[in-house]
């Protein structure tokens, strides 16, 4: 993946080469050069942020939906367990002392292997 240093350092070097070019004879009409590069940069933008966000975003929503009791999970607060119960927005989690706990399911990150 691009780094976004990288990525705004080129979208800055083209815009500046586009000013280093020789003076031309007045033009009739529309530049359409400017809406060419904002349409390019509006696209890296999508390709680079937007998609990979998305992508992620429907991987945990399935991971959330796939979520049964015996599962071992680990929260986004870091809290390893074994699902002992799933209900329509929580489950219920036994972590390794045997305490249980009650966390949302969006906050369910990661599967582990058994």
């Amino acid at each position: 993946m691009l780094n976004l240093g990288l990525i705004g350092g080129l979208l800055i070097t083209l815009a500046s080469i586009g000013g280093c070019a020789p003076a031309r004879e007045p033009q009739e009409g529309f530049d359409w050069t400017a809406v060419i590069f904002l349409i390019a940069v509006f696209a890296v933008m999508y390709l680079v942020l937007v998609r990979p966000q998305r992508k992620r975003q429907k991987e945990h929503q399935q991971l959330v939906e796939e979520l049964r009791r015996g599962d071992r999970v680990i929260t986004a607060g870091g809290i390893y367990g074994e699902i002992e119960s799933v209900s329509e927005d929580s489950v219920v989690i036994k972590v390794e002392s045997g305490v249980t706990m009650r966390v949302a399911k969006n906050s369910v990150a990661l599967k582990r292997e058994r």
